[in-house]
């Protein structure tokens, strides 16, 4: 009966161990926590609202596993919650500048517009000083709008050249022999 007892004891402290192994995950847990709340702090909600709403079932259940004493399975839990929730605040970031470069795309586009316009201002260096600076990118990507010409301060823009009208080509110049 003796022998039988201790491999019932045996059994039964490996089952408790394999349940608790290991430390609590608070470092995990803390992280994941920092992790989701930075993510839904970005547009992470706008951007990447599956990898968000993934980061935060699976800190739920990093937590919950963290009160049943399951560390291994909390720890576990919490680094995919840290992983999903850094995705999700990077695809938010991605998706900022994406907007933001469309938005530029577009006031180039404006400004490429309104310098082919005849009559339209010339943009001078002394009008960009109210802006911050930016380097230009080395060559221009294919399907974007070259960047605009600025003219130095002492020169004016080059007027408009007349459209030849073939009307007016087809009657005689005054002083001309016919």
């Amino acid at each position: 009966m003796q022998p039988l007892r201790l491999i019932a004891s045996a059994a039964l402290c490996a089952v408790t161990a394999a349940c608790a192994s290991g430390p609590k995950p608070t470092e995990q847990l803390a992280r994941a926590h920092t992790l989701v709340e930075e993510a839904e702090k970005s547009q992470a909600q706008r951007y990447a609202p599956a990898d968000l709403q993934r980061a935060r079932d699976e800190l739920q259940l990093a937590d919950a596993a963290n009160g049943n004493g399951k560390y291994d399975i909390a720890r576990s839990d919490a680094e995919s919650a840290s992983v999903d929730a850094d995705l999700a605040s990077a695809r938010a970031s991605e998706g900022e500048a994406r907007r933001a470069a469309n938005d530029a795309r577009q006031s180039n586009a404006v400004l490429e517009h309104e310098e082919q316009t005849p009559g339209a201002p010339a943009v001078r260096p002394q009008d960009l000083q109210q802006y911050p600076s930016a380097s230009p990118p080395p060559s221009t990507p294919p399907g974007s709008v070259p960047p605009a010409q600025v003219l130095p301060p002492d020169q004016s823009a080059p007027p408009p050249q007349p459209q030849s009208d073939p009307e007016q080509s087809a009657l005689p110049r005054q002083g001309a022999v016919p």
